[in-house]
């Protein structure tokens, strides 16, 4: 990477570079400049994940002032959740990275037969584990921790929050097809229509606003499954239409269980490294829920604002996913490997923006969401604490992302095992509970673990093994 490539931003085609990539200008991302190409990729995916972002905080409002039991409820839904969503980003990464380095090989058939079958497999697991997850919603919540209360409060919302898991994976699959073709765009465009939707429909069934019914906190979900499934509707228009980078046509359709196979085996690996960190997150809620439901809703408040940061930098990160595949698809290494530390500048960049002003600013921005005198001194640490790690943070999204899509789906794996179960935990409880600093020993335990895990992948990435997967 050369220092022309890391500043080129200020340069007056910047602004041109940044009106193309939300047009979705079309690029060989093999060849060229490639600070273009990470603008060019990078710009939607941020844009995309700010729109994700946009839609916890605005969640997090409206079902702040539902009280602490409905805000501990999310806490405890979401942190089940991530056990589904560890399978829907775990085919995600695959189905990324073999349609990136089949779109790297000019195979634009062996990209739509990929995207075909990944679709598939996310309609099956959806359904399966919705299924489940209602079933079992009272009994889940009473596992991690929850009291009576907060039970009755987020039955329902558990409920319909894993009706809607085939929505989840599809509009995870859909926009991994996207990425890994170089369309960051129409990813773009499909997750702002899913949570504009959501956000205008959030107040409506929560409140009961106008002809819609007052459902509480079982509002939030039926908005959020509503604005989910106009994304995938959305998606699914774009890939049958023709002419675009990638098109999916009828004779993509039949099954290849030779492809499937590929991306299952990628997908272990992928599910695996979010298990493991997910996993890593339920322990965390359990801890802290130990602590009362006030210093539950404070980490729940806090951690909705730090996925607001680091969505948009996780959009950054996967511009190296999406070049890393088609620069190894198309036999260019060295391209891979400096996409990758110039995409880690910019998102190191980023980040320690942001590190500036939750610091700076903690009290304001957790005061937007509660004043309550219980909840908002947690929030306050929570967000300060964890902070203190993100210009770490920054190099171990790109890192993954940058592994994930050569098709190296066991490292992160492994370096995830190693920073979450065997350091993060033990540390947080021992922080926790035999130290004297209680919840502020979980909060610096996360961003210590997160720090180590950058260091470690940048020190494997180094190594070079990634540049011989085969996809």
């Amino acid at each position: 990477m050369t220092w022309t490539e890391a500043t080129s931003l200020r340069s007056p085609g910047f602004r041109a570079a940044v009106l193309e990539a939300l047009r979705g200008t079309e690029m060989d991302f093999t060849a060229g400049k490639l600070s273009r190409a990470v603008v060019l990729l990078a710009i939607p995916m941020v844009i995309e994940m700010m729109g994700e972002s946009l839609f916890a905080i605005v969640d997090a409002l409206w079902v702040s002032r539902l009280g602490a039991s409905a805000l501990a409820a999310v806490g405890l839904t979401e942190s089940l959740l991530e056990i589904v969503y560890a399978v829907a980003v775990g085919l995600s990464m695959a189905t990324t990275a073999m349609v990136a380095r089949r779109v790297g090989e000019r195979n634009e058939r062996g990209a739509a037969v990929a995207a075909v079958q990944a679709i598939a497999i996310g309609i099956g697991c959806g359904a399966v584990l919705g299924a489940a997850g209602c079933v079992a919603a009272p009994r889940l919540l009473r596992f991690m921790g929850a009291d009576a209360e907060v039970i009755a409060a987020g039955a329902g919302y558990t409920r319909w929050m894993y009706g809607g898991m085939t929505w989840i994976m599809l509009l995870f699959l859909n926009n991994a097809v996207f990425r890994g073709a170089g369309d960051a765009a129409t990813a773009m465009r499909a997750l702002w229509m899913a949570n504009a939707t959501n956000l205008v429909l959030d107040p409506c069934f929560i409140f009961g606003l106008g002809p819609f019914p007052e459902l509480g906190l079982t509002g939030a979900a039926v908005a959020t499954n509503i604005g989910r499934a106009t994304g995938v509707m959305f998606q699914f228009a774009c890939l049958l239409h023709r002419g675009r980078r990638l098109t999916v046509t009828r004779p993509d359709l039949r099954p290849n269980w030779g492809v499937v196979r590929r991306l299952l085996r990628l997908s272990v690996g992928g599910i695996g490294q979010f298990l493991i960190a997910t996993a890593s997150y339920i322990g965390l809620i359990r801890i802290l829920a130990s602590f009362g439901s006030d210093i539950l809703a404070g980490y729940v408040i806090a951690i909705r604002i730090v996925i607001f940061a680091l969505l948009p930098a996780w959009g950054l990160s996967n511009a190296a996913a999406t070049l890393v595949g088609q620069n190894l698809g198309a036999r260019q290494p060295e391209r891979a490997a400096r996409s990758v530390w110039l995409t880690g500048l910019y998102n190191m960049i980023f980040m320690c923006g942001v590190t500036v002003v939750f610091v700076l600013f903690t009290r304001p921005v957790i005061g937007l969401f509660t004043q309550d005198p219980d909840v908002l001194p947690t929030g306050i640490e929570a967000l300060r604490i964890v902070s203190y790690g993100y210009a770490f943070y920054a190099w171990g999204m790109v890192m993954t992302n940058a592994f994930n899509g050569a098709g190296d789906t066991f490292t992160p794996t492994a370096i995830n095992f190693f920073c979450f179960w065997t350091f993060q935990i033990p540390l947080a409880w021992l922080l926790s509970r035999h130290t004297g600093l209680g919840p502020q020993g979980v909060f610096a335990a996360i961003a210590m673990s997160y720090s180590l895990s950058a260091v470690v992948g940048i020190g494997v990435f180094r190594r070079g093994r990634w540049k011989t997967r085969q996809v």
